[in-house]
């Protein structure tokens, strides 16, 4: 990659919080979990679209890239997900979605120290790497992205946020998704790539959790529950935060899902980076013009609230979780198109690519930007070409830890 990586030194993870508004994200107003409780939310299409998951619909309309074998396919992928998902629902527990991944071994009660928290890092992004993350970064705590309480599928209600507050290091992986799937959105086959993430990240983070309780260390996998990943990944210097409410990182572009581990182990905790994505979504509107949806917003970053979906007192780019979510139940499928279109959704490797990334990181990304416009670099793939294999899968980039900024 050739963008121009440095240290971000703000202190809230590139958004503006207001600490006299500021209120902490009950996991309650999660627009999915409302799709559940909400009758604002929750309709006739919201709940063919969770039933389309159940039990692939073998004939929806005669339109590409939703038709048999692309539910097939996109369920299939989900498979590994929803069997963790579903492992402990007679608990009222919704693992890695509502509640932390609890498939674990017992702890060691024999603690493995180490040189320094540096080193302990080191070897924790060695083994991440080793076990599967595409990417792995350390955060610090902090009480402002957990959830003030989560949701019980049970009651319709909030239940407890058990989180131990003696959990003070984030462990926050990367997982990327195929690019050759996504560029098909928006589609059910462009699901297939959201299904694999969350599959491949449950199977990632239960090892990594594993390898920490075997050295005497408590460590709690999470996935969607808990606390919010896109602050995490910003603070433990995977990436930057884009216009369409997604972290964008030099790898991958916001080609990427997230999971992270608390734990209690010592870690080095990495610094923020930035690389230009701020100025250039300051100049961008790739995703807003093309969402179908409208949920994303093509102004500068505001404190204001689409709806309960958003957190409060924070001024940043906010995405409409209702608008976002009605498409998706509409078409039966998430979306994507968002992550397809963006101009940082591109192989970073090969020249044109590396001398794209320079100019997007510095003063002409308006170049960048026109250069983009120009080529077919986002444009999207029929279902056809990629069941046919004509549309050849795309490798985006390498895999990384984020250690020192120039070392990427």
């Amino acid at each position: 990659m050739s963008y121009r990586v440095r240290p971000d030194e703000r202190p809230e993870t590139g958004w503006s919080v207001d600490a006299a508004r500021f209120r902490r994200f009950s996991a309650v107003n999660d627009v999915f979990n409302r799709s559940w409780w909400d009758p604002t939310v929750r309709s006739d299409k919201t709940e063919r679209f969770y039933e389309s998951y159940r039990r692939p619909l073998e004939e929806w309309r005669n339109a590409r890239g939703f038709q048999r074998r692309d539910y097939a396919l996109r369920n299939a992928a989900w498979h590994g997900a929803d069997i963790f998902a579903e492992l402990k629902e007679d608990e009222d527990r919704r693992e890695g979605f509502l509640d932390p991944l609890t498939v674990l071994r017992e702890a060691s009660t024999d603690r493995e120290e180490f040189a320094s928290p540096a080193e302990a890092a080191r070897e924790v992004k060695q083994v991440a790497l080793v076990l599967g993350a595409d990417l792995v970064g350390v955060a610090e705590s902090d009480e402002r992205w957990v959830y003030s309480e989560v949701y019980s599928r049970a009651s319709d209600g909030a239940k407890p946020n058990e989180l131990d507050s003696a959990l003070d290091r984030v462990i926050v992986i990367g997982q990327a998704m195929d690019p050759s799937l996504i560029a098909t959105a928006p589609s059910a086959l462009a699901g297939a790539a959201t299904g694999l993430g969350y599959s491949q990240d449950v199977i990632v983070l239960l090892s990594i959790a594993q390898y920490i309780r075997n050295l005497g260390y408590s460590a709690v996998p999470s996935m969607n529950d808990t606390a919010l990943a896109i602050p995490y990944a910003i603070k433990a210097g995977l990436g930057e935060y884009g216009r369409h409410g997604l972290v964008i990182t030099p790898e991958h572009g916001a080609n990427v899902r997230f999971g992270k581990i608390f734990t209690d182990l010592p870690l080095q905790v990495d610094t923020p980076i930035r690389f230009g994505v701020e100025e250039m979504c300051n100049v961008c509107r790739a995703c807003s013009d093309a969402c179908p949806s409208s949920a994303i917003p093509d102004g500068v970053p505001s404190s204001e609230l689409h709806n309960v979906s958003n957190i409060i007192g924070v001024k940043k780019w906010s995405v409409d979780g209702e608008a976002c979510f009605n498409y998706w139940a509409k078409i039966n499928s998430d979306c994507s198109v968002c992550i397809r279109v963006c101009p940082y959704t591109r192989p970073h490797t090969g020249v044109r690519h590396r001398i794209w990334a320079r100019l997007a990181s510095g003063r002409l990304r308006r170049l960048a930007l026109w250069w983009d416009g120009r080529d077919s670099r986002g444009a999207r793939v029929s279902s056809k070409d990629w069941w046919s294999g004509s549309e050849t899968p795309v490798t985006i980039g390498p895999t990384r830890s984020s250690g020192s900024p120039n070392g990427r």
